[in-house]
C-alpha cells in the first residue's frame, strides 16, 4: 500500500453497485470494524523503550489474541463479500501469530493515514496493511522484512484511447488522472510532469470514474488494479500492464510489510523468522496467490535496505 502524500478533497462519489460489489457495504463494514476495534481498546496493554527488546510477544500469547491495524483496500486487507475482514495481510498474520503461539487475530479498521498513529497509540499491535517502506517511516515504526514488492498500474477506458502506459504519457496527452487519498502514486505522477490530479476513495470509485468519463486513467498498485477489473467484470474499462515509477530519474519498485512498535524489537524478530521460512518454503506465496499475487511480487529485499535514505 502505498505511502500517504497531502490529502487533497475526494470527489463526491455516489454509491453504486458493480456485480454485486456495493461501495456502501465496503465503506459501512471498514467503519463497523473501526468501532468494535475501539472498543477493545479499554485492553490496550502499555509498552515501554526498555532497551530489552519489549515483551509484547509474551503479552499477546497470554491474551490469546492481536489486534491487526488495517485499512479496507484490496488485496491488502478489506472487507469481502460475507461481511468479514480479508486479504493477503490478515491470512498472513494468521499463520504466523498461530506459530508464535497467539490463536486468534483481531481486525482493526481504520483510514491509512492514521495507522502509525493509531499503532504508538496502542489501538492495535502491528500494522497489517501491506503498507510500504519508506526511510520516513522507519523512523516512527520498525519493520519486518517486505512480503511483496509492487509496481503500479493503470486504470483506462477499454481499448486505452489515449495510450496511456508511463506516467510520462499522461503528462504528455493531458489526461485527465485519478488516484487513492494519500497514494504514492500522486508523487511519481508529479515526478513525471503531471499537473491536475484527483484523488478518490478506493479503486473501486477509480474504476467507476473511468467507465463514466468523468477521468482518463486511474492509477494505483498492479496487484489492486488488476483484482478490481477482474471482479467487478468491467466492460468498459480495463488494466493495463505493470508500470514502473521513477524518482530523481530512477525506477522505483516498492515493497510493503508489517509495521511494529519501536520498543517491540523481540516480537518483530520472531515474525521475521516465521516469514522467512515461509518464503523458502513457497508457502508464502502459497497463501498471497489467492489475493493476486504472483512469483514476480516475491521478493527477498529485506527491511534494513530499504529503511536506507
Amino acid at each position: 500500500m502505498a505511502p500517504p502524500q497531502g490529502k487533497n478533497p475526494a470527489d463526491d462519489i455516489r454509491t453504486h453497485e458493480v456485480k454485486g460489489i456495493r461501495r456502501r457495504s465496503l465503506l459501512a463494514g471498514v467503519a463497523a470494524l473501526g468501532v468494535a476495534g475501539t472498543t477493545s481498546a479499554c485492553s490496550r496493554v502499555a509498552t515501554a523503550d526498555t532497551g530489552d527488546g519489549g515483551h509484547l510477544l509474551e503479552q499477546l500469547r497470554a491474551k490469546g489474541v492481536v489486534r491487526l491495524g488495517l485499512a479496507g483496500e484490496q488485496p491488502y486487507g478489506y472487507i469481502g463479500k460475507d461481511g468479514k475482514m480479508t486479504g493477503s495481510a490478515p491470512a498472513i498474520a494468521e499463520r504466523i501469530f498461530k506459530r508464535l503461539g497467539v490463536d486468534r487475530v483481531e481486525p482493526f479498521a481504520t483510514e491509512f493515514g492514521s495507522l502509525i498513529s493509531g499503532l504508538n497509540s496502542l489501538q492495535f499491535d502491528c500494522v497489517a496493511a501491506g503498507m510500504y517502506i519508506t526511510p520516513e517511516r522507519c523512523g516512527q515504526v520498525i519493520f519486518a522484512d517486505p512480503e511483496y514488492q509492487m509496481r503500479d498500474a493503470f486504470i483506462v477506458p477499454k481499448g486505452n484511447p489515449k495510450n496511456l502506459r508511463t506516467y510520462k504519457d499522461i503528462a504528455r496527452t493531458g489526461a485527465r488522472m485519478a488516484t487513492g487519498v494519500g497514494y504514492a502514486e500522486i508523487d511519481y505522477a508529479k515526478e513525471a510532469g503531471v499537473e491536475h490530479i484527483t484523488t478518490l476513495p478506493d479503486q473501486l470509485a477509480g474504476l467507476l470514474a473511468v467507465e463514466q468519463g468523468r477521468v482518463d486513467v486511474f492509477v494505483g498498485t498492479a496487484v489492486t488494479v488488476r483484482n478490481v477489473v477482474k471482479e467487478t467484470g468491467s466492460t468498459k474499462a480495463e488494466g493495463t500492464p505493470e508500470v514502473t515509477p521513477y524518482m530523481d530519474g530512477k525506477p522505483v519498485i516498492d515493497v510493503g510489510a508489517f509495521a511494529f512498535r519501536s520498543p517491540e524489537t523481540h516480537l518483530r524478530d520472531a515474525f521475521n523468522r516465521e516469514l522467512r521460512t515461509m518464503k523458502r518454503s513457497g508457502e508464502l506465496l502459497e497463501v498471497m496467490r489467492p489475493f493476486g499475487f504472483t512469483k514476480d511480487q516475491m521478493t527477498t529485499i529485506t527491511a534494513e535496505e530499504k529503511c536506507k535514505p
